[in-house]
């Protein structure tokens, strides 16, 4: 299956599962206004039709999210509400779209790549060009070489130079462009760098699961992800596709 072919069945399923997940809150919302319908009347006249307001409201915010998020997939251009609605992918939606993925007997890759990959397009077309400076690389130390002895995490500059590992192609890109470039071990420390080099938008190395994971806790701040490649296995001795990484680098850079 040739890349683009991926990734428009990827959003097709992440559009399919939003959608799903949409009607699945619709119809709990209105069970919570009919099922009690009977016993509320008895409470008060007007408390079926006060709860029907506002779980009225609740579901008109929760058909306009979606609604507002199946557009900013399918159109070209940016809505205005872009981040907005990105936010509610990735703090509300999203989680309860992995659970509705793995009832209907999705993957967790297929559910977690296809968010990476909606994100990704949102992340495009939301953001505009910033200074090499405001640009992290972050990448995990898998793609560091397992029999290499150098300490990367807090000095990728380290680095040897080698090219048994992608570190050298990492450190070719941010000499050639300017950016920061970083190695991080887990989430504890790549919030500290993240912390310190203060980005205006991250360009994230990581397998489907720490990619979906980083970039629901990043939010606000923008994360592009890009799949590693695992030929022996998660976590040992993983590489990057570097044509992707510059392409998305350039992307994002100032020309």
């Amino acid at each position: 299956m040739t890349e683009a072919l991926q990734g428009t069945v990827r959003k097709r399923l992440f559009i399919g599962l939003i959608a799903g997940t949409c009607l699945l809150v619709c119809a709990l919302l209105a069970m919570l206004w009919v099922v009690p319908y009977v016993g509320l009347r008895n409470i008060h006249p007007s408390a079926p039709w006060v709860l029907g307001v506002i779980l009225g409201a609740l579901l008109l915010l929760v058909l306009w999210a979606s609604a507002g998020l199946l557009l900013s997939v399918v159109l070209p251009w940016p809505l205005p509400l872009a981040r907005r609605v990105r936010g509610v992918t990735v703090k509300l939606l999203v989680p309860m779209m992995s659970l509705l993925g793995r009832t209907l007997g999705f993957s967790k890759e297929d559910i977690h790549t296809s968010f990476i990959k909606v994100n990704n397009e949102m992340v495009l077309r939301e953001l505009g060009r910033y200074e090499p400076s405001r640009i992290l690389l972050l990448v995990p130390h898998c793609l560091q070489n397992s029999r290499c002895e150098m300490r990367l995490t807090h000095d990728v500059d380290n680095c040897k130079r080698c090219g048994l590992c992608p570190i050298f192609g990492l450190l070719e890109l941010r000499d050639r462009y300017g950016v920061h470039l970083a190695v991080a071990t887990g989430g504890t420390i790549a919030r500290r760098i993240v912390v310190e080099k203060r980005p205006k938008v991250i360009i994230a190395v990581a397998c489907y699961r720490d990619l979906s994971s980083g970039i629901q806790d990043a939010y606000p701040l923008p994360v592009f992800g890009v799949l590693n490649e695992r030929p022996f296995g998660p976590c040992l001795d993983t590489t990057v596709p570097l044509d992707n990484l510059e392409a998305a680098l350039l992307r994002f850079l100032k020309a």
